[in-house]
């Protein structure tokens, strides 16, 4: 059963420049993050980060999480089931992490017709959603002063 809350997984890795992993969405026209929603069964946050991060990529649980400050409010009217957590829940919490990948062989669910390896730059014109762009800035600043 959903939880009452998404998570946000932002994969990078460390090369002779920063890459930023994102995914092209099947059911729609955007670029985005890894995106999920928690499950009650996810002891943690970081639990359902680790999972999604998984079923939608193939990033294995060991590989290095990091949860970000960034979060954001989500309407529910996003989601094609808006009242699974009751007519009166008009938004729910997203959390962010950053996960570091250390090898190229990711994998694509039904969720994603393409990923892509980009530059910051790149990312951040593509991304769609304000969150996603939001938390990207936040771990490129934290990578580029050594915070992470």
């Amino acid at each position: 059963m959903r939880a009452k809350y998404q998570v946000l997984v932002l994969p990078y890795k460390r090369a002779s420049q920063i890459r930023y992993c994102i995914f092209k969405r099947s059911d729609m026209d955007f670029w985005q993050f890894i995106a999920g929603g928690g499950e009650t069964e996810d002891d943690t946050v970081l639990t359902s980060a680790k999972r999604e991060a998984f079923e939608e990529a193939g990033i294995l649980p060991e590989e290095k999480f990091t949860r970000l400050e960034t979060t954001c409010s989500i309407s529910t009217a996003c989601f094609s089931q808006r009242t699974l957590w009751g007519k009166d829940c008009l938004v729910i919490p997203e959390y962010s992490f950053a996960v570091e990948v250390v090898h190229d062989d990711l994998s694509l669910s039904q969720e994603h017709t393409v990923l892509e390896w980009v530059a910051y730059s790149t990312a951040m014109q593509r991304l769609r959603y304000d969150s996603n762009k939001v938390a990207l800035w936040e771990l490129d600043q934290k990578l580029k002063l050594g915070m992470l």
